[in-house]
């Protein structure tokens, strides 16, 4: 048996070779991402695990093509699968599965850590300090204690950040088409998405990416929302218009927000671009923005989450490949 990763970072290195050591399984990996002009390798392998943020891309042909070559499934080590044609895949006799919480903390935190610099200001006292001017004024804080944090999207990750907002003092509302009760103790529902979005001084995003939730924050849902409050998204990128942000920025509809996700990052995360013009003009006007912080979707990026990425994806491929069931397939 073996089993070839793609688009593995040396970060990830560790945990695959512990796990293959401690199973007695061959894993071998590659830089590349997994497209049909890359899908030959993996010929000769029982098992195929990958992880992008870009789409497979080929036709029905390609999933077919792996069942014929005797493949069993098609695992992505993050919780997303939106790069999976995964109709294509079912109908070729692949089972699909996801790493669906392999930290939700990892994200969680990002989360807090983002709402916290935003609410002290600590971007704008940054960019201050690093011109050697340490006044303050202007720049008063809010303690999070005083705000109404409303989160769309209450699920794994969702829920771990109203635990954790609710352990900081803030309320904690949130809007969700499914409602657990288990975490009725720190939060409270909302009917809809505008009620959250009218009484929220923080709106903070963990939704899954599907045609619902694509375009979910635009133009309208963005002038509901109070002129100082502050929008999160640790989620997917097209979640947010961002033409549309951009725009609310501009004329003050909102105070300020963090990205960890945008529209078309695959051109940009993950690459240094420095001394280049960038062509992503959004992206380009929001790092220009001082009540605009942006990271490259690294909320996954934690020394557990990673480890566990890497084990659940090959303990999943493990499963298939022994005829067994897993709870990640879909």
């Amino acid at each position: 048996m073996k089993i070839l990763m793609y688009s593995v970072r040396d970060d990830e290195q560790d945990a695959i070779q512990a796990w293959a050591a401690a199973h007695q399984i061959q894993v071998d990996t590659n830089d590349l991402e997994f497209h049909p002009e890359t899908a030959d390798l993996v010929k000769g392998y029982g098992g195929l695990v990958i992880q992008q943020r870009s789409p497979i891309g080929g036709d029905a042909s390609l999933y077919q093509s792996l069942a014929a070559a005797g493949l069993k499934q098609l695992t992505s080590r993050t919780a997303g699968v939106d790069t999976i044609d995964i109709p294509a895949a079912k109908a070729a006799g692949l089972v699909v599965t996801n790493v669906p919480a392999y930290s939700p903390n990892s994200v969680a935190e990002m989360s807090v850590a983002q709402t916290m610099r935003l609410i002290r200001n600590l971007e704008m006292f940054d960019q201050r300090i690093s011109q050697q001017n340490f006044q303050w004024a202007g720049l008063q804080a809010r303690e999070i204690r005083s705000l109404t944090v409303g989160i769309i999207g209450a699920g794994r990750i969702g829920g771990t950040a109203a635990r954790l907002f609710h352990g900081l003092g803030a309320k904690v509302i949130a809007y969700d088409v499914v409602r657990h009760p288990e975490l009725e103790d720190v939060l409270t529902y909302v009917d809809t998405k505008e009620d959250l979005l009218r009484q929220a001084d923080v709106v903070d995003l963990h939704v899954d990416l599907n045609e619902t939730s694509a375009g979910l924050i635009d133009a309208a849902a963005l002038k509901l929302m109070k002129t100082d409050a502050y929008l999160i998204n640790a989620s997917r990128g097209p979640v947010i218009v961002t033409d549309d942000l951009v725009a609310a920025l501009k004329a003050g509809e909102i105070a300020g927000c963090a990205l960890d996700t945008v529209e078309g990052e695959n051109a940009l995360f993950n690459q240094n671009h420095q001394g280049e013009v960038l062509q992503d003009t959004n992206v380009a006007q929001l790092m220009q923005m001082p009540n605009v912080i942006i990271t490259p979707h690294v909320g996954f990026y934690t020394n557990l989450a990673v480890k566990n990425m890497v084990d659940i994806s090959l303990d999943d491929v493990l499963a298939i490949l022994n005829g067994e069931t897993t709870a990640h397939a879909f």
